[in-house]
């Protein structure tokens, strides 16, 4: 059935609805029921627009209206994540500013602290300054009784000084008299067997003669060294003048007890009382106190051990006590051309199987006069004046080392096969003697 048809079986039933509409519409015409199914079909036709219109914009409305639903749920999902992350945000600024804080609350605690320690320290460099100024003030004592105290040793000095020269003096006259004393034993000796003699031959002595023998006996017998000394009689140890050529003297230290006695001695230690980090010239010449620590001279040993063979006797005393002593048989030193170069033959004695003094001849040298073997100036890294060669196993001219220090010091007094290369001895003696006594 068509559309048509349909409306045709409801026309009669729109009739009146259309037959008002119409006449108000259009006038009573002959074709009057072809108009009736016109104006139905476009009421027909405006009605389903109008349907359609509307359910069109219902449609437009809802979607419309689902899509500002799904903006907002967006929106709202969006902000919601915003707000979440605004949220973790403002944790984290709380956290930040907590964190802050709190350091800020222990940097104010430090600060307090650091004032307090401030203020303490600050009081404490008060008191150090008022400590300081009373040091001042008693240094500046110190000071005014140091000068007098140097001026007080100055005197003292020059008193030893002159002391030292008049025990010199008179040490020389003991000699003196001594040796005079034992040439007029010889001489009353000599008179006493001439007088027995004239005796038994009935002769009267003449008187001239006597005289002339008692005057010669008072010359003075010249001594070349301590042995002759010892020879004559002198059998104490102590200061006694030689006579090295015929016109020099020089006063040495004989030791008259060590190993039969007549030992000339050419160096001492025993306190550390003397500088021995001389010149050259210093240790040509000699220096120090007979009586004390000295070096004779180098020039005068040379003059010594030139005139015959000699031997040398070193010894040697640690801070135990324990003394032990070197041998050799035969010592001489070069001239000062030769830099008094050491010459020594056959070693023995208790201090060392081997010599601590190279065998086979070194140089001397200072800290101004370099000789030796080695790069490294060992007058100068070791101190002293000695044979050093390369710098060598023993110096005892090193720097003097009281107890409880004297350990490790590779420039004190060396004797290495004694005590080792870095055990500073508490004393040393050098001494010669004839080789024929």
């Amino acid at each position: 059935m068509t559309w048509f048809q349909e409306q045709d079986k409801t026309s009669h039933l729109l009739l009146p609805t259309w037959q008002i509409l119409c006449h108000c519409c259009f006038p009573k015409h002959p074709f009057h029921t072809s108009s009736v199914f016109v104006c139905q079909i476009e009421k027909y036709v405006k009605d389903s627009l109008n349907v359609e219109m509307a359910q069109l914009q219902q449609s437009a409305v809802h979607n419309h209206t689902a899509a500002i639903l799904d903006l907002g749920t967006n929106l709202l999902t969006q902000t919601a994540q915003h707000t979440r992350k605004l949220t973790d945000v403002e944790i984290q600024v709380l956290n930040q500013t907590s964190r802050l804080e709190i350091q800020l609350l222990e940097n104010s605690l430090s600060t307090n602290k650091l004032e307090t320690q401030l203020l303490h320290q600050s009081t404490e460099i008060s008191k150090l300054h008022d400590k300081n100024r009373l040091l001042e003030q008693k240094m500046q004592e110190l000071e005014s009784g140091h000068h007098d105290l140097q001026q007080l040793v100055a005197r003292q000095s020059s008193v030893i000084t002159e002391l030292q020269t008049h025990l010199d003096q008179a040490t020389g006259n003991n000699s003196i008299l001594l040796s005079q004393q034992q040439q007029l034993t010889d001489t009353v000796n000599s008179l006493l067997k001439l007088c027995s003699k004239d005796r038994g031959a009935g002769v009267v002595p003449n008187s001239n003669l006597a005289f002339k023998q008692r005057d010669s006996s008072h010359e003075e017998r010249k001594y070349r060294d301590c042995s002759e000394i010892f020879q004559a009689g002198f059998n104490n140890s102590g200061v006694y003048t030689i006579h090295i050529s015929t016109q020099e003297t020089k006063k040495v230290y004989c030791n008259m007890e060590a190993a039969g006695g007549g030992w000339s001695v050419i160096q001492r230690r025993k306190d550390g009382t003397m500088d021995f980090q001389r010149t050259w010239k210093e240790y040509k010449m000699g220096f120090g106190s007979l009586f004390g620590e000295h070096w004779l001279g180098n020039e005068f040993v040379f003059l010594l051990t030139s005139q015959r063979p000699y031997n040398l006797r070193v010894e040697v005393t640690d801070w135990d006590g324990q003394q032990a002593f070197s041998h050799y048989d035969r010592f001489y030193i070069g001239s000062e051309k030769q830099n008094y170069r050491l010459f020594l033959k056959s070693h023995s004695g208790t201090a060392g199987r081997q010599s601590s003094l190279v065998i086979n001849g070194a140089d001397f040298s200072t800290k101004d006069m370099d000789n030796d073997n080695c790069i490294c100036k060992c007058a100068l890294m070791l101190t002293g004046g000695w044979w050093f060669d390369a710098c060598g196993p023993s110096n005892l001219n090193g720097m003097y080392y009281s107890h409880g220090q004297n350990m490790g010091k590779l420039n004190g007094i060396r004797w290495h096969y004694f005590k080792g290369s870095s055990y500073s001895l508490r004393a040393t003696a050098m001494m010669i003697r004839p080789a024929v006594f």
